[in-house]
């Protein structure tokens, strides 16, 4: 069960996933003294891990070198992380999986809920990841939904960067400055050593951003990470 503290909730379609894209928000509400919650539904061992396959790891085998990859970079940024193994090329979506994420919802009530973008011509499990979040969330707020733990408000939805967001409508709503915890995300991206070849990739994705951050706010900003938003911001003042 949850504790008083606040939360948010990463949910990740594969293992690798929550470290390129929110390392750094994971990181920084960690320091702001949130409880991270990062839930893998897979371990990307059919799709993300092309080295290891040709190295001629059987399958039990890529996904206890995928899950131990991810449960480090979890400990570095500060999250807890439960990995849910439902599969991955292609991510099976069963109601056990569904029910898994209603109740995770309903038991650590998220302040606010980080996920994949709403297309991904690339990657069919992304968009199903996202899917599958946005209809957990309204079951998790659905008081005829079958739970003993009660019903959650309205937390946002963040949606992070894909790999190639002008192929995937990626709207940046959001720029958010990760500087004083890159090195901590770097840390976290070397852990997946079955994806070596993207550790420079997500850096000079983190240098672009932040240099994109600087000009939207008149700040010094060396990294940054990208976010769309679903719900409308509500309150007295703009922000």
């Amino acid at each position: 069960m949850a504790d008083t503290n606040k939360t948010i909730t990463v949910v990740s379609a594969h293992s690798a996933d929550f470290v390129w894209r929110a390392g750094g928000a994971i990181a920084l509400y960690h320091d702001l003294g949130y409880r991270v919650r990062v839930l893998c539904l897979s371990y990307g061992e059919r799709g993300e891990s092309a080295r290891l396959w040709k190295d001629g790891k059987t399958l039990d085998e890529i996904k206890q070198i995928r899950r131990a990859e991810a449960q480090r970079a979890a400990e570095i940024l500060g999250a807890e992380v439960r990995f849910l193994d439902a599969g991955d090329y292609p991510l099976e979506v069963t109601k056990d999986l569904q029910d898994a994420l209603v109740q995770e919802f309903r038991a650590y009530r998220p302040e606010l809920i980080l996920t994949h973008s709403l297309t991904d011509p690339y990657n069919a499990d992304h968009p199903r990841t996202t899917e599958l979040v946005m209809e957990c969330r309204i079951l998790a707020q659905a008081h005829g939904y079958p739970s003993d733990l009660p019903v959650i408000g309205a937390p946002q939805v963040y949606l992070f960067e894909p790999h190639q967001p002008e192929q995937c409508n990626f709207q940046v709503d959001v720029l958010l400055d990760i500087t004083s915890v890159f090195e901590r995300k770097r840390q976290a991206m070397e852990c997946m050593e079955a994806q070596e070849h993207l550790w420079e990739y997500y850096t000079d994705v983190a240098k672009r951003r932040g240099v994109q951050a600087g000009r939207n706010s008149g700040s010094s900003i060396q990294y940054g990470e990208a976010y769309q938003r679903i719900y409308p911001y509500v309150g007295k003042v703009f922000a």
